[in-house]
């Protein structure tokens, strides 16, 4: 009976340490990132306002896009009026499509690597404040909001199912 306890012991303590297997975002997607002036409350509230204009704006064209070939043109098209929007803020600021730097991030059991990747970047100010970042294609940062109280289980099956479709 020792052993038989010692032995679940041992499989219990195994099984509760045992790491979560991470599911890693392939490079093959198109990431959007903005970038606050500052921390302070206002530079923060614009950077929010500024991201949820541009989702609204990219919105109904990326969500039913296939492939990145479609979604790479769609936002190339909206940075006009992209520009258009942020022109109506009282900040300065930079809007770059192409390579650029990602810190690593894990979120609810993702990883998102470091590296360089195709993204749409909009740099607000001088830069120095937080960031935000998600993914435009496949459109996940588009659909997360409609699943806003995703559990980190739920949410790690939710991007794998978007990244089978899309990719």
């Amino acid at each position: 009976m020792k052993k038989v306890i010692i032995v679940l012991f041992f499989l219990t303590i195994v099984f509760i340490n045992k790491e979560e297997e991470e599911f890693i975002i392939p490079e093959d997607a198109i990431r959007f990132r903005v970038i606050a002036n500052s921390n302070n409350f206002e530079d923060q509230a614009t950077k929010v306002e500024i991201k949820n204009n541009v989702e609204n704006i990219v919105k109904k064209d990326l969500l039913y896009i296939k492939d990145k070939k479609e979604a790479k043109n769609a936002l190339n098209k909206s940075i006009p009026q992209i520009k258009e929007m942020i022109n109506n803020y009282n900040v300065s600021y930079d809007i770059n499509y192409g390579n650029n730097y990602f810190p690593e991030k894990k979120y609810k059991g993702v990883t998102y690597e470091e590296g360089y990747y195709e993204s749409l970047v909009v740099t607000l100010g001088s830069g120095k404040g937080d960031n935000w970042w998600c993914l435009m294609f496949p459109p996940l940062c588009l659909m997360e909001d409609e699943e806003n109280n995703m559990k980190d289980v739920d949410y790690k099956f939710f991007v794998k199912d978007i990244f089978n479709k899309y990719m």
